[in-house]
């Protein structure tokens, strides 16, 4: 389970001018497959099957950092591994150039017996105060497949295998993101990001 940064999300997704929060659910579809020939990543389509988000990560054996683009190339959110928390911890910043500041949200992973609820991480803004106003990443039936949760429990964004109407699925790596609304896309795809970094997808 993931604790997920208050302060971030707040203040997104009261920004009637972000591009990322709309006053609708949205659909989207998650193909943990990098565009760029020979990388890692993930590609992220709206309902009307256009690039939204990208994660290109050219070292294929460090997966210690990577970065949330728009389809233009800008970076949304640097998201780092400190290497020395013995649990793992993901830092998210606001681009590559500040992850020497403040990280806006971070991402705690759960581990066997530390974890409840099927917990994957615990996020939050700061390390004193992870469980004050916090939401969580709650594993479903299968590793691909979480919710994320606010304090009363209610459901913010769903994460599940993409199926066709037939209901055949599309593999394990064509997911389908569903966000509520008022609830910034860009801060879910990259918690999506980090889950898939524990999860050795990207």
């Amino acid at each position: 389970m993931a604790k997920i940064c208050p302060e971030l999300m707040l203040q997104q997704s009261s920004s009637s001018s972000s591009p990322y929060v709309t006053s609708i659910k949205e659909t989207f579809t998650i193909w943990m497959k990098s565009l760029v020939f020979h990388g890692n990543g993930c590609t992220v389509f709206n309902s009307k099957g256009e690039i939204v988000f990208r994660v290109d990560n050219y070292q294929e054996s460090c997966r210690d950092e990577v970065c949330l683009m728009d389809l233009k190339g800008q970076v949304l959110f640097s998201i780092k591994r400190e290497k020395l928390r013995v649990f793992g911890r993901w830092n998210g910043y606001g681009s590559c150039d500040g992850i020497k500041g403040k990280p806006l949200f971070q991402v705690k992973r759960n581990y066997g017996m530390f974890s409840r609820e099927n917990v994957i991480c615990n996020i939050g803004c700061d390390e004193n105060n992870v469980g004050i106003g916090c939401y969580k990443i709650q594993q479903l039936e299968r590793n691909t497949s979480f919710k994320v949760t606010n304090t009363a429990g209610q459901v913010v964004a769903e994460v599940k295998n993409k199926q066709s109407s037939r209901g055949f699925g599309y593999g394990e790596d064509v997911l389908t993101l569903e966000v509520e609304p008022s609830i910034d896309h860009s801060l879910i795809v990259a918690l999506v990001t980090v889950c898939g970094l524990i999860h050795g997808k990207l």
